[in-house]
């Protein structure tokens, strides 16, 4: 498995609330950037990149409109192509969901319903695989076009259903605080070929199938700390300008 020791010329953004340890070993890697919001959404999600940021594809960002400015401003210094959305973030289910879909080279998969017009317009000639989960990327996690992990079955069916290869993971001992348990996808960033998981899947009973479907697609897992997942809204990776 993965050492994490190799340096990542990238900004790194992670809620704030993100274990000390993950923000100690990612820091080693790249410039961490604690991501918080007051007053926008519900506690439990205000510092989750996923809410508030969806990545079209490597080189372009849909915003929310209410993403704080210091973000913006952040995000405007990068190399990428930035494109603010239609719809702010909003203190409840679904006004909270709306950037929260999953996009692969070829797919947009979300709730359509919820889906922010500027992202569905951006993604209109690739395929919509329309999924119930309105919280899309908190329990999915992309592997390129086909592959996929999900911590929802109504997901993992649909995709299945679609032709595409799902593992499913019980999100049942994810931590998310003020919630039951957590996602799966929160707790997961990609880049390049390795898969960043903000805890140990020793800590999960399905952790082995984890690493033999990760191993099988030749991508490498680089556990952020030894402790429980924690769901904070993924691992956002950024190239610095």
């Amino acid at each position: 498995m993965k050492t994490c020791k190799e340096e990542i010329t990238m900004y790194i953004i992670v809620d704030k609330k993100m274990p000390a340890a993950v923000v100690k070993k990612l820091a080693g890697m790249g410039e961490v950037i604690r991501f918080h919001t007051s007053g926008i959404t519900y506690e439990a999600i205000s510092g989750h990149p996923d809410v508030f940021i969806h990545p079209i594809n490597e080189n372009t960002l849909v915003i929310a409109p209410n993403l704080p400015q210091k973000f913006k401003n952040l995000l405007s210094a990068t190399k990428l192509n930035i494109v603010e959305g239609s719809r702010p973030v909003g203190t409840g289910f679904p006004a909270s969901a709306s950037y929260n879909a999953v996009s692969t080279e070829h797919t947009l998969i979300h709730n359509f319903r919820h889906t922010d017009p500027v992202i569905k317009e951006m993604r209109h000639e690739t395929a919509f695989i329309h999924v119930e989960q309105g919280y899309t990327r908190c329990n999915l996690l992309a592997l390129g076009d086909r592959h996929f992990i999900s911590s929802d079955a109504g997901i993992t069916t649909t995709l299945k259903n679609n032709g595409k290869n799902c593992l499913f993971i019980d999100p049942k001992g994810i931590l998310l605080p003020g919630f039951k348990h957590g996602f799966l996808g929160g707790c997961c960033g990609l880049y390049k070929n390795t898969v960043y998981l903000s805890g140990s899947a020793d800590h999960h009973p399905r952790g082995q199938n984890i690493r033999h479907y990760l191993e099988t697609l030749g991508l490498s897992l680089c556990q952020l700390y030894k402790g429980p997942l924690f769901d904070g809204g993924g691992i956002l990776f950024l190239p610095k300008s």
